[in-house]
């Protein structure tokens, strides 16, 4: 009766800790990012990535690299462009994004 018993509890526990990790959703840290535009006009967007991702560098990075899919490279993007706004739990919608290049871009304003 006893092997029973703990062979039970422990597919209790593995059942358990498989639902608890289904419900554990990522952390993403949201920057709120203003670029004036080559054409002087201001764009804003949130740089969406991991809370992990610590290094403002990678995170300029991020928004370095949708720039250039914009025509806007070379703009400035400096922490006088870019801060730190809050943590949030991902969104499906954003999570193919960070799986794929690692940060998400929401286009809020110019961004066009």
């Amino acid at each position: 009766m006893r092997p029973l018993f703990i062979i039970t509890f422990a597919l209790l526990a593995l059942s358990t800790s498989a639902q608890n990790n289904k419900t554990k959703t990522m952390e993403v840290a949201v920057w709120d990012t203003y670029v004036t535009k080559k054409d002087g006009s201001v764009m804003h967007f949130d740089i969406i990535a991991p809370s992990s991702v610590k290094d403002t560098a990678v995170i300029y990075e991020y928004g370095r690299a949708y720039l250039k899919t914009k025509g806007q490279e070379g703009q400035p993007l400096t922490s006088k462009e870019c801060r730190f706004c809050h943590v949030r739990s991902l969104q499906p919608q954003w999570e193919a994004d960070i799986k794929k290049q690692g940060y998400f871009i929401l286009e809020m304003e110019n961004c066009e």
